[in-house]
């Protein structure tokens, strides 16, 4: 049975990050339920995506924001095991290049979208152009953008012209059939620090540490602030953040699998139907190949 999950949905403007929990008491459930679960709800993303990919009428986009060592690698690796790798792609999306700096910035996330029937998965996305952009406001004039001079015209209005480009995009996506499920893994300052640790400490994981992390920690309260905005512009009915608390690996998965369970299980997918013509073709085949053997 799946856990109601409606307490990490927002699609409004009532998303107050510093009220948004990084873990749940739940979470305290036995190890050994939560992967039972989570394994029951891979399969049942496994069969559904078999269904996306025969028809082709849908397409699932799974968007994962969040702060360094909340745990988007990890969660991607637990959740889409055993998917059908022929119909399952993920994106990482990290500085621009120049090429594509010299394009408008949604440019690079339609060259990643997924085709109808498959599922794709970016591992941050195009939120981080209202997102580190917004920290880090000097990148914007990297871009080349007409009107955009120096650093004061990257102010709210400008932010603001790019939450709707966003809306509108997503809106675009939805109406031609795409599914997009946006999560925000919220993770503690405190359980960030835990996990950085861990990285310098433990030799086999000091390849994922980088002096870079430290750096962007400093700016922690410059990003909870964007990313509540961010989020507060462009959750919507039709295409809502779910914020999961992510200080607990494990239950965090569990969450979100049994949301993207939910979600894609809602889309109104079948196998093709086979028409007489097929059938009597089928019918044929079978009769040729049990022939063979004769």
């Amino acid at each position: 049975m799946l856990m109601k999950t409606k307490k990490y949905r927002y699609t409004g403007k009532d998303f107050d990050i510093k009220a948004a929990p990084t873990k749940v008491k739940d979470s305290a459930d036995d190890l050994k339920k939560i992967k039972k679960k989570i394994k029951k709800n891979v399969k049942s993303i496994k069969n559904a995506q078999k269904m996306m990919y025969a028809r082709r009428h849908y397409g699932v986009l799974v968007v994962f924001q969040a702060m360094d060592a909340a745990g988007k690698d990890s969660m991607i690796s637990h959740i889409f095991a055993g998917v059908n790798p022929v119909g399952f792609k993920v994106a990482n999306f990290k500085q621009p290049t120049g090429r594509e700096l010299r394009h408008d910035y949604l440019w690079r996330i339609n060259r990643e979208l997924p085709m109808r029937g498959d599922i794709g998965v970016f591992n941050r996305s195009y939120y981080e152009d209202v997102l580190v952009s917004r920290v880090h406001p000097a990148l914007i004039l990297q871009s080349n953008i007409p009107g955009i001079e120096s650093i004061h015209d990257v102010n709210n209005k400008f932010f603001d012209s790019r939450y709707e480009d966003i809306r509108q995009y997503e809106n675009y996506l939805t109406r031609n059939g795409y599914l997009i499920v946006k999560f925000f893994l919220h993770v503690s300052k405190e359980e960030q620090k835990k996990r950085f640790l861990a990285r310098i400490d433990t030799p086999e994981k000091n390849w994922k540490f980088s002096a870079a992390d430290i750096r962007e920690r400093q700016y922690w309260n410059d990003y909870q602030k964007a990313y509540e905005k961010a989020i507060n512009a462009t959750a919507t009915k039709e295409n809502p953040w779910y914020v999961i608390p992510a200080d607990d690996k494990w239950y965090s998965r569990l969450i979100v699998s049994d949301i993207l369970t939910k979600k894609i299980n809602s889309l109104p997918l079948a196998y093709p139907e086979v028409s007489p013509e097929q059938e009597m073709s089928l019918r044929q085949a079978r009769k040729e190949l049990i022939a063979e053997d004769k």
